[in-house]
């Protein structure tokens, strides 16, 4: 406790760089060891959102990230631990194209500021906590140019989070329609890239892109706040290009 007092007396702010790695449990990307994996499926019928698919020449396992929660279920089902986590955040994706290397945005500078507009459309809000953290100390998104504001007519980028229920669907298009152009969309999390565990049903309108046009996806249920921020500056500079 004295120790913590004598910090924040001296006016230290710790803040922490970009970058893809958690921490040492942290249930990250998955890799497949091809030699010890003997095909019997049982990560796929571990999978409780479909993430997983056998249906390619090899019979090799392949993960959907858009669907993935990272649960651990498929690598606890494993007898041969051919399958295991990584520490790395799986990748931000622009859609209709392919995973973007998350090391172009950790090294790169942000040349513009970009104002954010969160919307949760029916989350658990996990992600809503987790993008909480970018404003504290230790991420400290503003150190990048970017910040929140309060009204979709003055955001660059709507970001969202949560299943699009019904009741919050009209919403969501207003929002999007307030906004000038050029704007960016922004899905964080499973829900609003593929439904996560709630997948479809009466009191969901539909996926995010089913809805809006959406530009790039942030993997995880839910997402680490520096995996946001990786998301963040790709948005960035998306934006300088629209």
């Amino acid at each position: 406790m004295f120790k913590l007092l004598e910090t924040i007396l001296a006016g230290k702010i710790k803040t922490e760089p970009i970058n893809n790695m958690g921490e040492k449990n942290f249930r990250g990307e998955l890799e497949l060891n091809p030699n010890a994996c003997i095909k019997c499926n049982k990560c796929v019928e571990a999978c409780p959102t479909g993430a997983i698919t056998t249906k390619n020449a090899t019979g090799l396992p392949e993960i959907d990230y858009k669907r993935c929660l990272f649960c651990g279920r498929c690598v606890e089902s494993c007898g041969k631990e051919a399958l295991y986590h990584t520490g790395r955040d799986a990748a931000p994706i622009f859609t209709g194209e392919k995973t973007t290397p998350i090391g172009e945005f950790i090294k790169n500078k942000i040349g513009r500021s970009l104002a954010i507009r969160h919307l949760d459309a029916g989350s658990c809000n996990a992600c809503d906590f987790e993008m909480g953290a970018l404003s504290n100390p230790l991420y400290d998104l503003q150190q990048y140019g970017m910040h929140f504001v309060a009204s979709p007519r003055h955001a660059d980028l709507l970001m969202v989070t949560g299943v699009v229920t019904r009741n919050l669907e009209q919403a969501l298009i207003i929002s999007y329609e307030a906004m000038q152009e050029p704007k960016i969309v922004m899905a964080v999390g499973a829900c609003p890239i593929s439904g996560g565990i709630f997948g479809e049903t009466y009191a969901i309108a539909g996926f995010l892109d089913k809805i809006l046009p959406v530009d790039i996806v942030v993997p995880g249920c839910p997402p680490r706040p520096a995996a946001m921020l990786v998301a963040l500056a790709a948005a960035a500079e998306l934006y300088a290009k629209k």
